[in-house]
């Protein structure tokens, strides 16, 4: 039978979804953070997809999870080193379904098993409600500079779970 709305999946990055990842990043900037940054801030946001084999090398230097519906990437998510959680996108289409937060369920609970005691997070301002939802607190406000862009973000941490898995 099938399903009026299909659950969202889980699986590791493969080198293939880079071309399709770096597509839902631009579509997530452009759409999603509209209402928080400028047109020329989120170009240079999204700039960082624009040389796909620098963006393939950075999502799989990391522990990166893509988001599928019916076996198509919609979103993706990246855990650097043990504890940073560096990305997380969804493609517009998906937004607000849940998508976001299975993958950072996902990311937590992986850094959780390996010793990690917290994730921190540099918050787009379109995010941190998303991640204060998730128990994120804002730690400190940042600016940081991209293609000649200044931005707003926060620095957001949760401390996990102590618990491990036998």
């Amino acid at each position: 039978m099938a399903r009026a709305h299909p659950l969202p999946a889980l699986r590791p990055f493969l080198p293939a979804d880079a071309p399709l990842l770096g597509e839902i990043f631009r579509a997530s900037i452009a759409e999603l953070a509209a209402d928080d940054y400028s047109e020329a801030q989120r170009e240079a946001w999204a700039a960082a997809a624009d040389d796909e084999a620098d963006f393939a090398a950075r999502l799989a230097g990391q522990l990166t999870l893509v988001a599928t519906l019916d076996g198509s990437p919609v979103g993706f998510a990246s855990l650097q080193g043990a504890d940073h959680l560096d990305m997380l996108y969804v493609h517009p289409a998906v937004a607000g379904q849940g998508v976001g937060a299975l993958l950072c369920e996902g990311l937590e609970k992986l850094a959780a098993k390996r010793g990690a005691a917290r994730l921190v997070t540099e918050a787009s301002d379109t995010a941190r409600d998303f991640f204060a939802r998730r128990g994120y607190v804002a730690q400190r406000r940042n600016t940081i500079e991209r293609g000649g862009e200044w931005f707003g973000n926060t620095t957001m941490e949760k401390r996990l779970s102590s618990e491990r898995s036998s």
